[in-house]
């Protein structure tokens, strides 16, 4: 029986540990392998939590074939590994709200700020910062093992690592299925008789194609149905659809983040995700937060959610509660599916992927990361051609690709010139001096978690 090592690196996320803990325990493509799944976290307590978890979940799935550990210690887990899965990130709603109100204290609207936007430069650098450490430890104990990566900024952190590492990548996410539901939804067809070509940046990518599983063109019959639909979707999204001609990501949250007029029509959506304390000590927990959190009435807040799960689990693995079908049930990521293509050979083709270009989309650079759809066979994860973008989207997508390039040299040059460069090109920064201020008051506050930045 052929063994496979399978990392997970940040698996004490209460959504994306267990995501992939289930998915892998349900993939019955990967019982005929013996396979060793390893469980990293530097939170302690999240970590027990969630192999407490994992060893429930292999119990109740019957997936002998998986033999679970976890470690503190990274280059321990990394030795051998096949894949390995990653999601990090560092007291994410305390620097999430400094990067979204500091540049707004300086007069830059951003929407979000976590992706796109002034805030997300400073994003993008922690990130980098704290993959390239990994990635180094990869290229010691693994070099051939692919990285399947979850942490955003995803573009910016899959374009580090092609640029300075020796190892492959594939960038994740749940935006394009997002996508393919409301396609099929418009269409009122199965998704699973809808075919979707999507093209773009993460985040910011568009239908360009819809087919039938006979391959017949659905395009025509969308286009009609759309103008019907249209008011069911967000006014940011109903506008672009209009101006441009093509639906792009159907969502209330990232696409907003790389055009300077969305702001009119959302205002800032950080507040609508329940994430906004203003004065929030970068060393507060979220205990320390429950009242503030909570007295804000009708607004979800994701950090609450993420406590609540985590006592659920806690709850789950001392016995307290029963482990609810709805952890037993696929999470639709594609982090497993991936791994099982490419162990089976499959040439299998999944929605879409954050993958260098390599001409996929025809306008944009090589080596810039795109998202578009992939095939995945014995030898890996393949961009599949999607054409040229219409040249006003084309635009827009290679704007955010040289912020992307500019942010990752800034961190391998440790450049405040080339950071601000970057900060210059984002469509909400309209002003040099006040450009220049916010990145030192960023710099400054954001300093035990950034790369020392040089002039």
């Amino acid at each position: 029986m052929k063994e496979l090592i399978i990392v997970v690196i940040g698996a004490g996320s209460v959504s994306f540990g267990r995501s992939v803990i289930t998915d892998l325990a349900l993939e019955e493509s990967l019982r005929e392998f013996a396979v060793s799944l390893r469980l990293v976290d530097i939170d302690e307590l999240a970590l027990r939590r969630m192999y407490q978890l994992a060893l429930l979940v292999k119990e109740k799935t019957k997936a002998s074939h998986l033999v679970i550990s976890a470690t503190t210690k990274r280059e321990e887990a990394l030795s051998c590994a096949d894949y390995v899965i990653v999601s990090v990130a560092e007291k994410r709603f305390a620097l999430w709200e400094k990067d979204f109100y500091i540049p707004l204290s300086f007069g830059f609207k951003q929407v979000y700020g976590e992706n796109g936007g002034p805030g997300a430069a400073f994003h993008t650098l922690r990130s980098i910062h704290l993959m390239m450490p990994i990635c180094r430890d990869m290229e010691r104990w693994c070099p051939e093992a692919l990285i399947l990566n979850y942490t955003n900024p995803e573009s910016r952190v899959c374009l580090a690592i092609h640029k300075l590492t020796s190892l492959r990548a594939v960038g994740l996410c749940h935006g394009p299925m997002t996508t393919w539901e409301v396609v099929s939804e418009i269409l009122g067809r199965p998704k699973e008789d809808t075919v979707v070509t999507i093209g773009g940046i993460n985040h910011f990518h568009w239908v360009l194609g819809i087919q039938d599983s006979q391959g017949k063109d659905l395009m025509p019959e969308f286009k009609l149905r759309i103008h019907d639909a249209l008011p069911r979707l967000n006014p940011f999204v109903q506008t672009m659809y209009k101006i441009y001609g093509f639906l792009p990501y159907p969502a209330l949250s990232h696409p907003e983040e790389y055009v300077h007029f969305a702001y009119s029509f959302t205002g800032p959506l950080l507040f609508r995700w329940g994430i906004g304390e203003v004065a929030r000590p970068l060393n507060a927990t979220v205990e320390d937060l429950e009242y503030a959190i909570e007295g804000r009435p009708g607004m979800p807040s994701y950090e609450l959610w993420c406590r609540e799960e985590a006592r659920t689990i806690e709850a789950i693995v001392i016995g307290e509660k029963p482990l609810p079908q709805d952890f037993l049930k696929p999470s639709g990521e594609l982090a497993i599916p991936i791994i099982s293509s490419i162990e089976h050979d499959l040439h299998r083709r999944e929605i879409a992927a954050n993958v260098v270009n390599e001409g996929a989309i025809a306008q944009l650079s090589a080596e810039a990361i795109v998202e578009v759809p992939i095939m995945v066979d014995g030898e890996g994860v393949h961009p599949l051609p999607v054409g040229a973008l219409p040249p006003a989207i084309a635009a827009m997508c290679q704007l955010q690709i040289a912020i992307q390039e500019l942010l990752v040299e800034a961190y391998r040059e440790r450049s405040k010139r080339l950071l601000l460069q970057a900060l210059l090109l984002e469509p909400t920064v309209s002003d040099v001096k006040r450009a220049r201020e916010m990145m030192e008051v960023m710099l400054h506050v954001e300093r035990e978690y950034l790369p020392e930045m040089h002039e």
